[in-house]
């Protein structure tokens, strides 16, 4: 379904007009640090990480582009799905939360909770507290997507698919074929998009 200009303008409102991120290639650094988590037991991407890399997708409980409106189905929709990808793939799958400028109201770790129930979240749902990975990585939106090997090195980043675009001429679903291409050992195309969505909402110094 496109979406109406309306929206699309709004996209361009609320995504980074510069959205340089971690580069391909780049590793995932304290791999091993355990997060809170809103839909589990606390856990790290050390244990996350599975036989073919891992998925990391930052994410929040109400972005349009996340949640959904009457005129675009948001991404969540997608993540059981993409997590089903995943796991069937021997490839992690995680989401996190780094709106610290929310955290003491519709992003807090009880709202996550909630969150992650209501929409029946099949993994892990990191608090990324005082968005330190956030500001590791460059995430710029939520969604954003950093997808790693099993040697925690960056494959593909940015957006999952082009479903934001109102003037495309066919989905391409990024994250999807980038999965399938790394399974399968052939070369990720593009191997990074610009990121799409609400733009994360870090605490003012």
């Amino acid at each position: 379904m496109k979406k109406p200009v309306s929206l699309f303008f709004f996209c361009l409102l609320f995504m980074p007009f510069f959205w340089a991120q971690a580069p391909i290639g780049s590793s995932l650094e304290d791999a091993s640090l355990e997060y809170e988590n809103a839909n589990g037991d606390a856990s790290s991407f050390s244990n996350e990480m599975n036989k073919n890399g891992l998925i990391v997708v930052f994410s929040c409980n109400t972005c349009p582009f996340v949640v959904g409106t009457p005129n675009f189905p948001g991404w969540e929709r997608q993540y059981n799905e993409l997590y089903d990808q995943a796991f069937e793939s021997d490839i992690g799958f995680v989401l996190v939360n780094s709106n610290e400028a929310k955290r003491a109201g519709d992003d807090s770790f009880l709202n996550m909770k909630k969150h992650a129930k209501d929409a029946k979240y099949k993994m892990s749902y990191f608090l990324d507290d005082k968005s330190v990975l956030a500001n590791a990585l460059s995430a710029k939106t939520t969604p954003h997507v950093f997808f790693y090997d099993a040697s925690y090195r960056l494959v593909y980043s940015g957006s999952i698919d082009n479903i934001w675009d109102g003037r495309r001429k066919k989905e391409l679903p990024y994250l999807k074929n980038a999965i399938k291409n790394h399974l399968n050992n052939k070369k990720i195309k593009p191997n990074a998009t610009a990121p799409k969505g609400c733009s994360i909402k870090r605490q003012k110094a």
